[in-house]
């Protein structure tokens, strides 16, 4: 990636802090530990690039920017990490709006006014709309303990079978029963017809996209960072001189690979992405199209065009005439997968404990991260969960 350092350095360099991750909490901790502290830090990654799972790059052949790892989209309520970000990056004015098919027809998402009078053939007013859910969402548990019961307490069973089961049985490859009622939350009922997918306070894309906000970060990290790429932490022979250092680490990985395993995998769900160039203008008209039913075997597509329509390509520009879509494919995680999204069985939970208790005990090292913590985080809750964590060690490093 062009303006990043990434060298072979004597291994008599010395480094204050050497961190195991470059995605968002890496790069936020490298980045307070040198500008604040004024820390020497050396950042590794197996990957090739920075920025981790929201890195993203241009299509070669339209010149769109997609991103990597699937849509990632920047918002947050959070005025210290809005603050904070907006150091090294602009950004649009976009708000992300997503739409659904179900037997043919496309409804907005999240669940709205707009989807339940379109759903039900009716003209429900709000209140009559609340009424009409909360009877359906009767026979619901006071207390919902898994996805199951929190989504028919929210929007009643004959929205949650058409939306809500049959998606989450393709993008989870686990049983509904089985999954967090948190998970559900995301998505919440509205009694009007604002289908704007989230409700922050602040929201949109980096202007220059999301390599050039990375890459302004490491700027102004200046002379005290250095970056290696396609480094494992486990396997480099000058990696594993630092680990014998005893050198301050702060770990991004996954915490169970951190302690090879001991107590059993923690279960994610991974995704495949697949990629197309489409000579066509617009594809699907949206950002993003999810699909509730099983005869696809894809949970959504993404139309990354629409993600930027400010810009010069796309629909956007007389004459263009491809896209670029990506279908999105959930699978069961192996080791040989990338981890995207921690599943969170009572099962998980249980293993997490005895791994917190070994990560508990360590004196020079500290987890973070989507991984590191076995957390289901957005971007800014890293950002803030990076920022949290360096008050809480800033004295000790």
């Amino acid at each position: 990636m062009a303006g990043v350092r990434s060298k072979k350095s004597s291994p008599e360099r010395s480094y204050d802090v050497l961190i195991v991750g470059a995605g968002l909490f890496g790069l936020t901790m490298a980045e307070r530990l040198i500008r604040e502290l004024g820390k020497r830090v050396l950042l590794i990654d197996r990957r090739d690039h920075i920025g981790g799972n929201c890195a993203s790059e241009v299509d070669s052949i339209t010149g769109i920017e997609c991103h990597k790892y699937g849509a990632h989209l920047f918002h947050t309520s959070d005025q210290r990490v809005w603050d904070y970000v907006n150091q090294f990056t602009s950004f649009t004015n976009y708000v992300h709006k997503v739409y659904i098919t179900h037997k043919g027809e496309v409804y907005p998402m999240p669940i709205n006014l707009g989807t339940i009078n379109q759903f039900f053939h009716s003209s429900y007013t709000p209140d009559e709309a609340r009424a009409e859910i909360a009877k359906q969402a009767s026979s619901a548990p006071a207390h919902p303990t898994n996805l199951v019961e929190q989504g028919i307490s929210l929007i009643g069973k004959p929205l949650f079978n058409a939306f809500i089961k049959n998606y989450t049985a393709k993008q989870w490859q686990t049983p509904a029963e089985e999954l967090s009622p948190e998970i559900i939350k995301r998505l919440p009922v509205r009694y009007n017809y604002n289908n704007n997918y989230f409700k922050d306070t602040y929201e949109g894309l980096p202007v220059d996209g999301y390599g050039a906000w990375f890459q302004n970060i490491v700027a102004k990290c200046g002379k005290n960072l250095e970056i290696r790429l396609g480094i494992d932490y486990f396997t480099d022979p000058q990696i594993a001189k630092l680990r014998r250092s005893d050198i301050f680490t702060i770990y991004t990985g996954p915490i169970d690979r951190y302690y090879d395993y001991r107590f059993g995998e923690l279960k994610w769900r991974s995704i495949e992405l697949e990629k197309e160039v489409v000579d066509v203008d617009d594809f699907q008209g949206c950002p993003v199209m999810n699909y509730a039913d099983l005869d696809q075997k894809f949970t959504r597509i993404h139309e990354f065009k629409h993600f930027h329509p400010e810009r010069n390509y796309g629909c956007y520009a007389e004459g263009s005439d491809k896209t670029v879509i990506v279908r999105e494919y959930s699978k069961t995680w192996t080791r040989d997968d990338e981890p995207y999204y921690p599943v969170n069985t009572a099962e998980d939970r249980e293993k997490l404990d005895q791994y917190r208790a070994l990560a508990e005990n360590e004196s020079n090292i500290i987890f973070g991260g989507r991984l590191g913590e076995y957390a289901y985080y957005d971007m800014d809750k890293t950002i803030a969960a990076a920022l949290a964590k360096f008050d809480e060690i800033k004295d000790r490093v």
